[in-house]
């Protein structure tokens, strides 16, 4: 049988790299094995590193390991790569693959790139099929010399000529480390530690923008906050379900805060059983507090925040809060307001911190999402999975927007639409105390919803790089 694939075994542990050479080098079809340090760590991705595997690209496809973990490779599994990668002519493939922990296996599905998997941390699993022609022309096409954000800079430049091509079988198994909780893991990519990295990820994206047509420049629709009359100034919007044990937290920080302005406070109780509703009516005695139960029983969390901006005393800005968070100070909503003046924004993010339930601060900490700036945060914006809270809207542009009935990525979804077309405002003061505990919904996702979840904000992103292409295109 003819051979023809060179695989690259990544060094960490010296034993498990030879176990990996060994167990490739048995394969029929691989002529040879090229073993490869990366000095800063297993995410470390530089040119110089792809640039010297380019020269060992010798053979027809090369299989490319993303971790240095110990792999095992399934039956004819790179026979099956062959065959796909032959008969379609895709330049990538990546494959389903099982964890194993404790000498089980536990199934690892991924889900398929399409055209807004534009997150730089996307799962491909641990091991790229890769054809060999492709990937020497793909490192070429890198001109910056980076040191953490080549492989990004690669794999988006393959998905310029061709789709990457997600293979849903189980082709191999790897033993995994990082057992951490979704909830966890979801925070990595805003990790202050991981500054430099986002820095460069942040340019590899805003590169491929500009060369798809997707990149808008920093030019902005004005807006008139003067255009329509309001019964006060802003309203606080809660959707819940279910929260007896933080709702009267997060009540009490609305009613507490001080303002030079009128507020109210929107409660849309979506049909709660657990005692949530008779603390929200506790508070019923203070007129600001507008206490709605949705005839509607198929609201998410997008159809309940329709209901509080609809809702003829909605004020002015309509201003987030979790059921499960509190805001930071008494002065919060006024600092989210006077931002909207002053910045001329239709949408404001504030800055958050990690805490426990009892309110102690755990990492990553603060939450600034700096990342964000009035010149490049709505191009950056499609690179990264959320956009930071407190997250507040300006009524009227809102309402013609609305959000998704989901109950997750939807105010992503609302936040890339008006930053299509309008300034998004930034505070990076703490405003918000965002609480981890084991009733988070995103606390201990199961593999399949968190490859749901990922889809569809995958999907949002998809829509939204079509508009800004189509909008590029019409402004010619």
């Amino acid at each position: 049988m003819e051979k023809r694939i060179t695989c690259f075994v990544m060094r960490q542990d010296p034993a498990v790299a030879r176990m990996n050479e060994d167990a490739f080098l048995s394969q029929a079809l691989v002529s040879n094995v090229v073993v490869f340090d990366m000095p800063q760590g297993p995410s470390a991705w530089s040119r110089e590193l792809l640039n010297d595997l380019a020269v060992s690209a010798q053979s027809d496809y090369i299989l490319l390991s993303l971790s240095p973990d110990r792999f095992v490779l399934g039956a004819w599994a790179l026979e099956r790569m062959c065959e796909i990668a032959d008969s379609t002519g895709a330049d990538c493939l990546y494959a389903d693959y099982y964890d194993e922990k404790d000498g089980q296996l536990i199934p690892h599905p991924l889900i398929a790139c399409q055209t807004g998997s534009l997150r730089n941390d996307f799962d491909f699993g641990k091991l790229l099929f890769i054809r060999s022609s492709a990937f020497v022309q793909a490192v070429k096409a890198i001109q910056q010399d980076w040191q953490y954000a080549a492989l990004y800079a690669l794999r988006l430049n393959l998905s310029e000529k061709t789709p990457l091509v997600h293979v849903n079988e189980f082709l191999y198994r790897a033993e995994e480390h990082d057992w951490r909780k979704s909830g966890d893991k979801i925070f990595d990519y805003v990790d202050p530690r991981n500054r430099a990295v986002q820095l460069e990820m942040e340019q590899v994206c805003t590169g491929y923008l500009k060369r798809i047509g997707a990149y808008l420049k920093p030019e902005f629709k004005a807006i008139d906050f003067s255009e329509e009359s309001f019964p006060v100034e802003a309203s606080v919007i809660i959707p819940v379900r279910n929260r007896v044990r933080t709702i009267e937290d997060a009540i009490r920080s609305v009613l507490n805060q001080q303002t030079n302005f009128p507020f109210n406070l929107i409660v849309i109780d979506n049909h709660s059983t657990d005692g949530t509703t008779e603390v929200v009516d506790r508070y019923q005695s203070d007129s600001r507090l507008i206490h709605l139960i949705p005839q509607r029983t198929d609201l998410g969390i997008g159809g309940c925040w329709n209901e509080g901006i609809h809702h003829p005393r909605c004020g002015k800005f309509a201003v987030q809060l979790d059921s499960d968070d509190l805001y930071s100070s008494e002065s919060t909503l006024q600092q989210i307001v006077d931002t909207f003046y002053q910045q001329q924004c239709a949408m404001v993010v504030g800055t958050y911190r990690m805490t426990n339930f009892k309110l102690e601060e755990i990492p990553p900490g603060v939450i600034d999402h700096r990342e964000w700036t009035p010149e490049n945060g709505r191009n950056n914006a499609l690179r990264i999975n959320g956009l930071g809270a407190p997250r507040a809207f300006y009524t009227p542009l809102i309402r013609q927007i609305n959000f998704p009935n989901t109950s997750y990525g939807e105010d992503y979804a609302v936040g890339l639409r008006i930053s299509r077309e309008y300034q998004i405002g930034r505070i990076y003061n703490v405003l918000y105390l965002c609480r981890r505990w084991e009733d988070n919904s995103d606390a201990m996702l199961s593999r399949e919803k968190m490859n749901q979840y990922n889809v569809y904000k995958d999907r949002i992103r998809t829509w939204e790089l079509e508009a800004r292409i189509r909008k590029n295109r019409q402004s010619l």
